[in-house]
């Protein structure tokens, strides 16, 4: 902005000069034209002195004295401003075509630069807005899209402050409202997801089943290991369950201290 603040040249001081003293001889009536209007809190006025900004910042809020003929004001409007983007047609990674609507939250922050860097804001910023949008979200799987919105919001924000900041625009929020999925690819995704719920539905109950069982073992085994007596039935009882039901032979090792009880008690005999 300190480019465009030229000088105004002789011709432009000499005018000056003269209204200046205009001002002063026709005082105080001249006072009602200098007063050209009241600035609210949230506004502030962009003052131009022969085509040239007067001061690096705006005017406001207050009472504006200016001089008649050669100053011209623009109001600039600080207050937030919600954009809202119409539904986006978006094709994402994954070759699924979807519409994504959102909203932008903004306001201007220098008045200055809003007025002398671009010819309308609030419509760079909309047009800006949808485009972000459409490009962020075509690099994004579906899957990606339904689950990360609030990441993404925070990428196309990023986006959109660091190209507007320049332009005296702070985007302040930015918001994914509804994602809309074509009916045809609803069933197909709906099952997707089903049979993702199932899969980890079963692997966490045989996972808990595993570990229920290996607790009981481990128990048994400490039971066991106190009664070596009680081992050897175990062995001869499951001996035992397994003729009853196969009608077969079954040859089976014979335990050492099993052969060495039997010998003594034959020995004792």
């Amino acid at each position: 902005i300190a480019d465009r603040q030229e000088g105004i040249g002789v011709c432009g001081w000499i005018l000056v000069s003269l209204l200046f003293l205009l001002v002063l001889i026709t005082f105080p009536v001249s006072i009602w034209a200098c007063i050209k209007l009241v600035i609210g809190e949230y506004e502030r006025v962009v003052v131009f002195r022969l085509g040239h900004i007067l001061s690096k910042k705006a005017k406001g809020p207050g009472m504006i004295l200016i001089l008649p003929c050669t100053d011209t004001l623009i109001k600039v409007d600080l207050r937030t401003v919600t954009c809202i983007i119409p539904p986006q047609e978006i094709l994402t990674k994954d070759a699924i075509t979807t519409q994504v609507d959102g909203a932008v939250y903004y306001r201007i922050h220098s008045a200055v630069s809003a007025i002398a860097s671009i010819t309308d804001v609030h419509s760079a910023t909309f047009l800006l807005a949808q485009t972000t949008l459409r490009n962020v979200l075509g690099t994004q799987s579906l899957t990606q899209l339904l689950a990360s919105q609030e990441e993404i919001a925070h990428s196309i924000q990023a986006i959109l402050d660091s190209t507007m900041e320049q332009r005296g625009v702070k985007v302040a929020q930015v918001e994914i409202k509804d994602v809309r999925i074509p009916v045809a690819v609803q069933r197909p995704v709906a099952a997707e997801a089903e049979a993702a719920r199932e899969a980890r539905a079963k692997v966490r109950s045989t996972a808990i089943g595993k570990m229920n069982a290996s607790k009981a073992l481990k128990q048994a085994s400490m039971v066991l290991a106190e009664s070596p007596a009680g081992l050897q039935l175990h062995y001869l009882q499951t001996l035992t369950t397994l003729a009853a039901e196969n009608n077969s032979t079954i040859v089976f090792p014979l335990l050492i201290n099993v052969l060495e009880s039997l010998g003594q008690k034959n020995r004792g005999g």
